[in-house]
């Protein structure tokens, strides 16, 4: 896959054991990855790099994954898709995220593998009609 086709996804998460991994995993997927440690880190790169999928986590310094949320949308660009990925499991997390705009909600601790595949499903390109 040439770099110029390839997808960008952008892992937004404080914990280095965790984007590690994952961020392996998603180049070995065939995508371009791109990492921030915290909120602010993660809106400039989105900013900068226009990625096609944020792995965005909800607890993390400086700006919580729902002001990031905030910032994506009121942003004028065409928004990322949005996997929100945290420890924080209650309902009403996940209710605030799919209300406002998350596409999926992964709940840690996760299967690489797993998270993955939700990638996959929603970068995968839209039938041609």
């Amino acid at each position: 896959m040439n770099i110029s086709s390839q997808k960008r996804v952008l892992i937004i998460d404080d914990d280095e054991g965790l984007t590690e991994p994952l961020q392996m995993a998603m180049e070995a997927a065939g995508y371009q990855v791109f990492t921030a440690h915290d909120g602010n880190e993660g809106v400039m790169k989105i900013e900068r790099d226009a990625p096609d999928l944020v792995l965005l986590d909800l607890v993390m310094p400086r700006r919580s994954g729902f002001a990031v949320l905030d910032s994506i949308f009121n942003n004028k660009h065409r928004p990322p898709r949005i996997i929100m990925v945290t420890g924080n499991t209650e309902p009403k997390y996940r209710e605030l995220a799919l209300d406002r705009g998350v596409d999926r909600f992964i709940p840690k601790p996760y299967q690489i593998d797993d998270l993955v595949e939700a990638v996959n499903e929603l970068l995968k390109p839209e039938p041609m009609e």
